[in-house]
């Protein structure tokens, strides 16, 4: 796949993500949280009012702090493709 490709993919995913309307699993939408911020180069703090839910973002960037851009799009693709596909 194209970085181009990669990048129209990982909108898709995105956009689709964002067009759900039933709630996700919390231990999911940490994954979601911190593969998107590794992909889109967004190292902005966790700005939840709440202490722990900052804690655990903040958690789950250190747990990607090693992959790449291009890697990070493309597990958030599997990511919403698996979740999609085993949900029902």
């Amino acid at each position: 796949m194209t970085s181009e490709e990669l990048d129209i993919t990982f909108q898709e995913s995105v956009a689709r993500i964002n067009a759900h309307t039933e709630p996700f699993p919390a231990d999911f939408l940490l994954r979601l949280y911190a593969y998107y911020k590794k992909a889109t180069n967004n190292y902005g703090r966790p700005s939840s009012s709440k202490a722990i839910i900052n804690a655990f973002k903040t958690n789950a960037l250190f747990q990607v702090q090693d992959v790449t851009e291009d890697e990070a799009k493309q597990v958030y693709i599997d990511l919403v493709n698996n979740y999609f596909l085993y949900r029902e």
